[in-house]
């Protein structure tokens, strides 16, 4: 299934949804602790970066610094749609929320902080109910 490419689209139907918990970005050499279930990794030179619940982090014993929220964007957003990811950053952004993306095949998921992401998604929604007309 191919996924939509039309930017004023994807804003108008994203659909942001907070995943309940909290999630925390760790690094681990190359192999990940026993009950560790990230829901994101990636390679990198220095170590392995895990996203994962903050209570599997706890429980491993693994470091870490930010405590986010996760946000799903239900749209199926294609991998070389252009523009997404910028509308998105930019309106984080003038609200005064960092924002780190990860594009899945289907979906985009953003992890802000923990503390406001509910304030997060209710930017994106406003985003939504706008940047899609315009």
């Amino acid at each position: 299934m191919t996924g939509e490419t039309d930017l004023r689209t994807l804003l108008a139907t994203m659909r942001p949804e907070l995943n309940p918990g909290r999630y925390v970005f760790t690094t681990v050499g190359r192999d990940l602790p026993p009950g560790v279930r990230p829901v994101v990794t990636v390679a990198e030179e220095e170590g392995l970066t895990a996203v994962l619940p903050q209570l599997e982090a706890d429980a491993a014993g693994l470091a870490y610094d930010y405590v986010a929220g996760w946000i799903t964007l239900r749209v199926h957003s294609a991998l070389d749609a252009v523009g997404l990811t910028a509308a998105v950053a930019q309106a984080l952004a003038a609200a005064g929320l960092s924002c780190n993306v990860v594009a899945g095949f289907h979906h985009d998921h953003l992890f802000v902080p923990y503390d406001r992401a509910g304030e997060a998604v209710e930017v994106l929604e406003s985003l939504a109910r706008h940047g899609g007309n315009g």
